[in-house]
């Protein structure tokens, strides 16, 4: 079978068993699965914590012998609870994730069941789900996870009210992202609200400028292996415009030390301390949970990341996550593992959608659109529809595409890169070092 590549996300037309065999009640901070449990890990928080919360109630319910244990963790903490339980093969039943690279390692260690054969015995969840979904679930041509929950596109948000104020309008190029950098220092507002502590927020801004300077097949050259791919001069361009733009102070004043997970960078935003921001489409229901009357008194602004004069990409083309993966522990016991399918097919039912719909996102589920109309927020969710629809290329988040090896490298060079102790140079030669690692 032809190996997955990440570009082939177009859009377009366990636990309880393995706990007691290791003697441990389970990692620091979890609640471990009791006999007719699955363990069920995932992030929590608004806006999705509600809704994952529900998904569960609404199961347990309807099946009282056979449950699902939920554990919530915040993003960053997530990542290392994953990293800790699976080197010790403690990892639930149930584990959420972006698909991708981090996915295919556990494959590699034969840590999560191949689903292929019970999608195909269960066509009809298949089938109602986006097909660009399954792309980052896929592993050498067969399903490692479950597709689920909402598409996610990033987005270029922005405070109407002080655009408004300035007289200025949403930067349509980079050129023009760098004119108005100046004007909102003037100002005393930031030109861009960053929460670069959690460094993958920093990686979306090279995400859109490698392709909109490059093109698909820089970072896709990346991906396959080739060596030296990081010194592309197209990557080069950008790891230089990156520079360029925090030397001219278009990011808040101490932003490495800003985290995602407290949602300072969102609170920068909708208090109108930065005009600007880069983040998911998630951004939208922490803002809207968040942000008081921010969003219903319509001065969240939206765009997708504009061109790049000159460049190869296509605007419309975006990146992010196509989906959100849950696989099944491959230490897990055949009740468990039972529970789990139980569980995966009750998924994104009419009421968890009309939940997702609530918090801003879109389900990932065919015809999602012809629900949105009703919605408060349907201008949003028609446009991440149109987004994620009419891109070309939906290309996955680079740290979930990546081995976790490649990613904690490129992670930790994106922090350096950012604070400019390094220079492109060093940063592409840095990564051409882990290329196929």
């Amino acid at each position: 079978m032809k190996r997955r590549n990440f570009l082939t996300l177009a859009t377009g037309t366990a636990a309880g068993a393995a706990l007691a065999a290791c003697g441990s009640s389970g990692p620091a901070g979890t609640t471990p699965a009791k006999a007719g449990e699955a363990g069920y890990w995932t992030l929590s928080g608004p806006p999705g914590e509600s809704v994952r919360q529900g998904a569960v109630d609404r199961f347990n319910k309807a099946n009282p012998d056979g449950q699902i244990k939920l554990n919530l963790f915040q993003n960053d903490a997530y990542k290392d609870k994953l990293k800790t339980a699976f080197g010790a093969g403690q990892q639930p039943t149930v584990v959420w994730g972006w698909g991708g690279g981090g996915l295919k390692s556990y494959v590699d260690a034969g840590q999560v069941d191949d689903l292929t054969d019970w999608f195909a015995q269960n066509a009809p969840v298949k089938d109602r789900l986006f097909p660009s979904s399954f792309g980052p679930a896929t592993i050498g041509g067969k399903i490692y996870a479950m597709p689920a929950e909402t598409v996610q596109p990033i987005v270029l948000f922005y405070n109407k009210e002080v655009f408004d104020n300035l007289k200025v309008t949403p930067p349509q190029s980079w050129g023009e992202i760098m004119d108005l950098v100046p004007k909102f220092n003037a100002a005393k507002i930031a030109p861009f609200s960053l929460g670069g502590q959690s460094r993958w927020t920093n990686m979306m801004w090279l995400e859109f400028l490698f392709d909109r300077i490059g093109g698909q097949s820089v970072f896709g050259d990346v991906f396959e292996g080739k060596a030296g791919a990081w010194s592309n001069p197209a990557a080069i361009d950008a790891l230089t415009k990156m520079q360029d733009l925090i030397k001219a102070d278009g990011f808040i004043k101490g932003f490495n030390s800003i985290t995602a997970d407290s949602n300072a960078d969102q609170a920068l935003l909708y208090r109108g301390k930065a005009a600007m921001m880069l983040h998911g489409s998630w951004s939208y229901g922490i803002q809207q949970a968040e942000g008081g009357t921010f969003v219903k008194d319509g001065k969240l602004g939206y765009i997708n990341f504009p061109g790049v004069d000159g460049g190869k990409g296509d605007p419309n083309d975006t990146v992010g996550n196509a989906g959100q993966y849950l696989s099944i522990s491959s230490n897990a016991t055949t009740a468990q593992k039972d529970i789990a399918k139980k569980f995966f097919t009750s998924l994104l039912d009419d009421t968890e959608q009309a939940d997702w719909i609530k918090t801003g996102g879109v389900p990932i589920i065919k015809g999602a659109d012809a629900k949105l109309a009703a919605s408060p927020d349907a201008d949003f969710l028609k446009f991440v529809y149109g987004v994620a629809s009419n891109a070309k290329v939906f290309a996955q988040s680079w740290d979930q595409a990546l081995s976790p090896t490649a990613a904690e490298a490129l992670l930790d060079n994106i922090a350096k890169l950012f604070t400019q102790s390094i220079a492109p140079q060093q940063f592409a030669d840095n990564m051409n070092a882990v290329i196929g690692k």
